[in-house]
């Protein structure tokens, strides 16, 4: 087994299946020595496990569940990595990651929310996983959901 796989295994993470596509798009491509991804919603076994903007209150989805939302995402978008690398070990660095939250218009803290994709990757690429990023409140995402998130790496 590479070093990320027993990463991933002492973390105890497996992997989700490549979520398919809700549109005319592929989940990942290479460039040169870059992997870019669809944007990736935080689906689990193929269906989001909730859905609206994040904020405070009554019928809002919380900042700690979209904190989760945003790992998931970040899970599916590694897993559509795999699907074209085949070995997350030719990982050398995660470059940038791009977050969007479906946010309530008086909601602001969407560096927190994707903050959970962040960690994620720093707790299993380590160094390589230190990135520049951006944390963006919308309106509205795909299929209602709180929170997508998209992630351009480099590999050898």
């Amino acid at each position: 087994m590479g070093r990320v796989t027993d990463r991933l295994a002492e973390l105890g993470i497996t992997l989700p299946e490549v979520a398919a596509p809700v549109a005319a798009y592929v989940p990942a491509v290479i460039d040169g020595n870059h992997v870019y991804t669809s944007g990736q919603l935080p689906f689990v076994d193929g269906a989001l496990p909730e859905t609206g903007k994040v904020g405070e209150g009554d019928g809002l989805v919380a900042a700690d569940r979209a904190t989760g939302y945003a790992r998931l995402s970040i899970l599916n978008a590694l897993a559509a990595v795999q699907s074209v690398l085949g070995d997350l070990d030719r990982v050398t660095r995660i470059v940038k990651v791009t977050g969007f939250v479906a946010s309530d218009p008086a909601f602001t803290g969407q560096p927190g929310v994707i903050n959970g994709a962040s960690t994620t990757l720093g707790d299993i690429f380590g160094d390589r996983g230190v990135h520049a990023r951006s944390a963006v409140g919308v309106a509205v995402l795909p299929l209602d959901a709180p929170v997508e998130v998209e992630v351009v790496l480099a590999f050898e």
